[in-house]
C-alpha cells in the first residue's frame, strides 16, 4: 500500500478537470499480447459454504441481517486517508467512550455502532507494526526466508501477531508474497520470503497461523503480478501496467503461495495496483470471483490496495469487498467511489443487494473468525504523530485535538525472536582457508558506512526512504520504526578491543601497511522499496544502481583487497548482487549475506563472525554472474511508454533457478546455497508413498449453504443522514441526503435505468470448478503423497550447527508437459547438532507438489498416476511414479 500523496497532488494540479474520469469501469482496454485473457466471471460466489468458517458466518448473518443499508456500505469502505478518529452519532451504545472510537490507523473502516460493530483498524506492515512506538522492528521477509526454518517463520508470526493485537489493530497488512521475486531488480521483493513459490507459500502460511492465533486478521498481498514498482499505479494520465500471465504459469508460480495462505485460513486478501492481462486487479472478476473465491474457496474479505480503487459498481460486481482507504485515486477531496456512492448504487439498482450483503458478511465473518467480538484491545497509537495529543482528523481543514497516543509497549521479549531470525538467516557464501570464525583477539579494521547506524538516528528518514548507515530494511509502507538499533560496529567493538573503524565508503588514502594476519571487514549494501519514494535515483525498483552495491561498495572491496590479505565482506541487501568484480580476489576470503536484519543487526552478526554459532542461512534466490544470465523479460524493468505498459511473462515457468537450469547456466551462488563452520552428511534416504494417486483429485464436495437475506432494495430512509449530523469535510460517509436517497430509490423502483453491466455478467450462483472445493482448492491437493526421510549427521569435529534439508522434485522423462528440471517442494531445518550428533528429518510432498496445472482440463494432474497409482502406499522405498527427489 501507499500513503504518500504528493505525486498524486501534482497530477491533480496539472489536470484539475480529470477527477470525474477517475472511475474506470470494465470496458475497452489497451491491447495485450495474443493468448492472454481476462475472462469475465460472475457473479461473486457467496462466502460461508465451508465448515471451517460456518460458525463465524452464522454469527455474521445474525448481525448483518440487522444492519441498515448505510451500515452495510459503511463497513465495506474506509472513511478516508488520514481520517483517524471514528465519528459516532446517536447510534452509539450508551457505554461508548471517546477513547473507544479512536482509530488513527493506516486504514479505518466505517462502523455499525448501533449493533456494536466497530470501525476496523488496518495497519501495516509485513515486518512489524508500522508508524507506531514501542514495537519491534523484525527482520524483513527476505531475511526470514533465508533462515529456511519453519519454526522461526511461525515464531516471528506469533510475536508479530501479539504486537498488532497489543496495539489494538484488527487487521495486519501482511504477509507479502507478491511480488514473488520474478525480477531481481524488483523494489518490494524483500518484503516477501524468496524467489520460489514453495518457499514463499510455506513461510506465509506459518506466518498467518502465528498472527491469526493471536486474534488478528492477516492479509496476504499483493494479488497478483506486482513484480515491478514503476508504472504500477493507475492515474489520470496512464493506467497501471499489465502483467500478462498465462494460466499455467499463474497457477504453478504466482498463485501458489496465495493458495497456501488461503489453505491456512487467511482472513483477508489485498489486490495489487497493476492490471493482469489488461484488467485492473481491483476489479478483475476472473481473478477475484473465478479463482480466488470459487476455485480457491476464499471465505474472507478482499480489499483494494491504498488508492487503487478505480471503479464503483464494476469493482463491487467483480468481487471486491472493501475499498481502502476509501478515497478515489486522488485523495483528500472527500470523494469516494463507494461509501455514499455504493449506497446510491444499491438504491438505484446498479449493485444488487445480494452482492452488498455478501460484502458486509465477509467483513463481519472475518471479525468473528478471529474472536474480535470478545475483548479485542482498542487502538492505542497514532500513525500520524508520536505526540501524546494530536489532530483527531488530520486530513480535515479544521480538526479537534485530543489524546491519540498511549505509548503502550508491546515488545515483550520479541527481540529474542528478531535476533534469532536475523542470526539464522546469515548466509556464508565463501570461507577460504576457514578464515571465519574470527578470534576475539583478531586485529580488525572495519570499512563502510553500512557498519554503523544512521548518524541522524535509525528513524531519521521517513518510511526509511534513504540508505544511510546500516541497512536493516527497505523503504516504503512495508517498514516499522526502530525502538533502538543494535548496529554491527558497536557489536564488533564489544568483542574486539583493537578495532579501527573507517566510517566511509571511499577507501582511505592514509592506511598504512597492515600485518599479514590483520582482518578487514567491509560492509556494503543495496536498497530498494516502494515507488512512492525515490532514493538516490532509484524509483522503488533498483533501476539506477541495478545489481551493483550502492555507494561504490564494489570498489571499496577491491581497494581493501589490494591492501589486506584477509578481507571479510558483509552484505546487507534487498536481493541478489553481481559480485564478479571482487569475488575471486584471493584476499577476499569470506562473504556473508546478512540480508535485512531489522533492529538486531549487531549481535546477530557478531554471533556468527566470532563463532558463537555456525552460520545456517541459505540463499532465498540465486546469485548470477551476470544480469544477462536471465532472459530480458525478467532481467530488465519495463520502461515508459504511451498507454498501458505491457509486462509479458514470456519466460513462463522459468524464473530464478528454473531459468538457469533450463539454459544450463551455472550461477555464482545457487538458490538454497549456504555454507557452515561444520560439515554434514546425509544418509539412509527413504521414500515412502503415503496416498495412492489418481490422475486428478477425487471429485469435490458440493458447496454448503450460505447466509440468506432479502434481496429487495431497501427503503430510502435506511440511507438518510441522522438528523442534525455534523459532518467533517473530507471524511467519507455512507449516508445520503434525503433528496438524493429518494431520487436514487425512485430509479431503482422504476427499473427503467439499465446499468451497462460487463460482458458475461450474471446473477446465478455457480456450482464451482472441479479444482475447487476447499480453502486453497480441492482438499485432496494437500494429501501427503510421499514422505522423504534422511538422517543428517554433523560430521565435523569442532562446531555445532544446523543443517537445512531441501527436497527438489524432478519429473521423469517422457512427460507430456514442459516442466522445469527441478523444483523445490519442501524443506526442514535440523535442531543445532553437536559434533557427531544425528537427526532424522522427514519431508512431505503433497498431491499438488507432484502435479502440474493442465490448462485444458482446468485441473491439477499427477502425470503417470493413472498407470502407476495402484502401487502407491507399499511402504519404504516405494516410488511408483518414478519421481526423483533431490536432497
Amino acid at each position: 500500500m501507499v500513503y504518500r500523496v504528493s505525486a498524486v497532488w501534482l497530477s491533480f494540479l496539472l489536470s484539475p478537470l480529470a477527477l470525474p474520469a477517475l472511475a474506470r469501469g470494465v470496458g475497452p482496454r489497451d491491447p495485450v499480447p495474443a493468448g492472454y485473457h481476462a475472462e469475465p466471471y460472475y457473479p461473486t460466489p457467496h462466502g460461508g459454504w465451508l465448515d471451517s468458517w460456518r460458525d463465524a458466518y452464522a454469527k455474521a448473518e445474525a448481525l448483518v441481517s440487522q444492519m441498515t443499508l448505510a451500515e452495510k456500505t459503511n463497513i465495506t469502505s474506509g472513511v478516508g486517508i488520514y481520517m483517524g478518529k471514528g465519528q459516532y452519532w446517536d447510534f452509539a451504545p450508551a457505554e461508548t467512550t471517546t477513547d473507544w472510537v479512536h482509530r488513527p490507523c493506516v486504514g479505518n473502516t466505517g462502523s455499525a455502532d448501533r449493533l456494536g460493530f466497530p470501525q476496523l483498524c488496518l495497519q501495516d506492515s509485513a515486518l512489524g507494526v508500522s508508524s507506531a512506538d514501542n514495537v519491534t522492528a523484525f527482520p524483513a521477509g527476505i531475511t526470514t526466508g533465508a533462515t529456511w526454518d519453519k519454526a522461526l517463520m511461525y515464531a516471528r508470526g506469533v510475536a508479530m501477531g501479539k504486537e498488532f493485537r497489543g496495539k489494538g489493530a484488527n487487521v495486519h497488512l501482511g504477509p507479502s508474497v507478491g511480488p514473488l521475486g520474478r525480477k531481481p531488480l524488483g523494489g518490494r521483493n524483500w518484503e516477501g520470503f524468496g524467489a520460489d513459490p514453495v518457499l514463499q507459500g510455506k513461510a506465509a502460511a506459518l506466518h498467518i497461523k502465528g498472527v491469526q492465533e493471536q486474534g488478528v486478521i492477516s492479509t496476504i498481498k499483493h494479488y497478483i503480478g506486482n513484480e515491478q514498482e514503476m508504472f504500477r499505479m493507475y492515474n489520470p494520465f496512464q493506467p497501471g501496467y499489465s502483467a500478462n500471465i498465462d494460466d499455467r504459469t499463474l497457477h504453478e508460480l504466482y498463485l501458489w503461495p496465495f493458495a497456501e495462505a488461503i489453505h491456512a485460513g487467511v482472513g483477508a486478501v489485498m489486490t495489487a495496483y497493476n492490471a493482469v492481462n489488461g484488467s485492473a486487479c481491483s476489479q478483475h472478476s476472473h481473478l477475484i470471483n473465478g479463482i480466488l473465491k470459487d476455485e480457491l474457496g476464499f471465505q474472507g474479505l478482499v480489499m483494494s490496495d491504498w488508492l487503487s480503487h478505480i471503479s464503483g459498481v464494476d469493482s463491487a460486481l467483480a468481487g471486491l469487498d472493501m475499498n481502502m482507504p476509501g478515497d478515489t485515486n486522488i485523495p483528500l477531496f472527500g470523494f469516494s467511489l463507494w461509501q455514499y456512492e455504493l449506497t446510491r448504487s444499491v438504491l438505484n439498482g446498479s449493485v444488487p443487494m445480494d452482492r452488498l450483503n455478501d460484502m458486509a458478511t465477509r467483513v463481519v465473518a472475518a471479525w468473528y473468525k478471529m474472536g474480535q467480538d470478545k475483548n479485542h484491545p482498542r487502538p492505542n497509537f497514532s500513525s500520524n504523530t508520536r505526540d501524546k495529543n494530536g489532530l483527531l482528523y488530520p486530513a480535515a481543514v479544521f480538526s479537534p485535538i485530543g489524546q491519540v497516543n498511549w505509548f503502550v509497549n508491546v515488545q515483550d521479549d520479541h527481540y529474542l525472536v528478531a535476533r534469532q531470525v536475523a542470526q539464522d538467516a546469515i548466509t556464508l557464501l565463501k570461507n577460504d582457508g576457514n578464515l571465519l570464525p574470527l578470534s576475539n583477539a583478531s586485529k580488525t579494521s572495519v570499512f563502510g558506512t553500512d557498519a554503523q547506524v544512521n548518524p541522524s538516528g535509525p528513524n531519521a528518514c521517513l518510511n526509511r526512504a534513504c540508505n544511510k548507515g546500516t541497512l536493516g530494511m527497505g523503504w516504503g509502507s512495508g517498514v516499522a520504526d526502530y525502538p533502538y538499533f543494535d548496529d554491527p560496529i558497536s557489536a564488533i567493538k564489544r568483542r574486539v578491543p583493537d578495532v579501527k573503524f573507517h566510517n566511509t565508503d571511499t577507501f582511505p588514502s592514509n592506511i598504512g601497511t597492515p600485518s599479514s594476519d590483520e582482518v578487514a571487514i567491509v560492509f556494503i549494501s543495496s536498497d530498494a522499496g516502494e515507488n512512492s519514494f525515490t532514493v538516490e535515483n532509484n524509483h522503488g525498483d533498483r533501476d539506477s544502481d541495478k545489481l551493483a552495491a550502492w555507494h561504490g561498495g564494489d570498489k571499496l572491496i577491491q581497494k581493501a583487497a589490494e591492501k589486506y590479505s584477509n578481507v571479510v565482506v558483509v552484505v546487507h541487501t534487498v536481493g541478489p548482487l553481481i559480485l564478479e568484480s571482487w569475488i575471486d580476489h584471493p584476499s577476499v576470503k569470506a562473504v556473508l549475506f546478512a540480508h535485512l536484519p531489522g533492529q538486531e543487526a549487531g549481535e546477530s552478526l557478531t554471533n556468527v563472525l566470532f563463532g558463537d554459532v555456525s552460520p545456517s542461512g541459505h540463499l532465498p534466490y540465486s546469485i548470477t554472474k551476470s544480469a544477462t544470465d536471465y532472459p530480458d523479460s525478467i532481467a530488465n524493468l519495463k520502461t515508459f511508454t504511451l498507454g498501458q505498459v505491457q509486462d509479458t511473462y514470456s519466460e513462463g515457468l522459468y524464473i530464478d533457478y528454473r531459468s538457469l537450469h533450463k539454459q544450463s547456466i551455472k550461477p555464482r551462488f545457487a538458490f538454497g546455497h549456504g555454507l557452515s563452520y561444520t560439515t554434514f552428511t546425509f544418509s539412509n534416504p527413504t521414500i515412502r508413498a503415503v496416498t495412492p494417486l489418481s490422475l486428478v483429485p477425487p471429485p469435490r464436495a458440493p458447496k454448503g449453504p450460505t447466509p440468506s437475506y432479502s434481496t429487495a432494495i431497501p427503503a430510502a430512509s435506511e440511507a438518510y443522514y441522522p438528523p442534525n449530523f455534523p459532518t467533517i469535510w473530507r471524511y467519507l460517509y455512507s449516508w445520503l441526503r434525503p433528496g438524493e436517497a429518494d431520487a436514487a430509490a425512485a430509479v431503482g423502483a422504476a427499473g427503467t435505468k439499465k446499468y451497462p453491466y460487463p460482458a458475461g455478467y450474471s446473477t446465478a450462483q455457480r456450482a464451482g470448478p472441479a479444482a475447487g472445493g476447499g480453502e486453497g482448492g480441492n482438499p485432496a491437493l494437500w494429501d501427503v503423497a510421499y514422505e522423504v526421510a534422511v538422517t543428517v549427521t554433523n560430521s565435523g569435529a569442532a562446531h555445532a550447527g544446523k543443517a537445512s534439508v531441501q527436497a527438489y522434485l524432478q519429473y521423469p522423462t517422457g512427460m507430456p508437459y514442459d516442466v522445469p528440471v527441478v523444483q523445490l517442494r519442501d524443506f526442514e531445518k535440523t535442531r543445532e547438532l553437536g559434533p557427531g550428533e544425528s537427526q532424522e528429518v522427514v519431508l512431505r510432498l503433497t498431491r499438488k507438489d507432484v502435479s502440474v496445472w493442465d490448462v485444458e482440463a482446468q485441473h491439477w494432474v499427477a502425470p503417470g498416476a493413472a498407470a502407476a497409482g495402484a502401487g502407491a502406499g507399499r511402504g519404504a522405498d516405494s516410488n511408483p511414479n518414478n519421481f526423483e527427489f533431490k536432497l
